[in-house]
């Protein structure tokens, strides 16, 4: 009876972790909805590839500064990045054979991968966002990324929490401020994801 007893226990206990991990992963995808986020990929990992991905961010950071003046929401700044694709892969290119190098860069407004990110005290949860890649060369080295919409990438007199509160909800806010409460479900998450990405990249 008492091993019983332990077992309901068990199994009471298992459906509300599960049930929790539902609604925090809800609660993540929301998050995932509202933001627009810069992916640049380097050619390689070389010292010098390294340090043209950084430029090759400057200059697209320099040029999209004013790209989200008249944007209050996801699909307003989509838009704007769409229309502007042509602009931003020209602005990267000639930071590319401004640095001295020859590579092609590519482009893509679309859904990404990204690990869990930490960015300063803003914890944004593993999956899949919306984001504008740059991809320079054979893009095979490490990458830079930062939030593009709401505007994060560059420093203001505005916190980012600030920012981030215009289009996220008050639930999505203590979510992403929240690191050590929810340090455990994080984690989970990620490894869903990263299980759900190797049976998909094996089909």
């Amino acid at each position: 009876m008492k091993l019983k007893a332990i077992d309901l226990a068990l199994f009471i206990t298992l459906i509300i972790c599960i049930g929790a991990t539902v609604a925090f992963e809800k609660t993540c995808e929301g998050v995932r909805e509202d933001i627009l986020r810069l992916h640049v990929i380097a050619n390689s990992d070389s010292q010098s590839d390294q340090a043209l991905k950084l430029k090759v961010r400057d200059s697209l950071l320099k040029s999209s500064k004013n790209l989200f003046t008249h944007c209050e929401d996801i699909i307003s700044a989509e838009k704007a990045v769409g229309t502007s694709l042509l602009s931003l892969k020209q602005t990267a290119q000639r930071a590319v054979y401004a640095g001295g190098y020859s590579y092609k860069v590519r482009v893509a407004l679309g859904k990404s991968y990204f690990p869990t990110r930490v960015y300063d005290n803003i914890t944004l949860p593993a999956g899949y966002y919306n984001a504008l890649k740059i991809i320079i060369g054979e893009g095979k080295g490490q990458n830079w990324w930062c939030v593009m919409f709401p505007s994060l990438c560059l420093p203001t007199a505005c916190k980012k929490e600030d920012k981030l509160s215009e289009v996220l909800t008050e639930k999505e806010m203590r979510l992403v401020l929240s690191k050590p409460k929810y340090e455990v479900r994080f984690w989970l998450v990620e490894k869903y994801y990263d299980i759900r990405n190797r049976f998909t990249d094996s089909e």
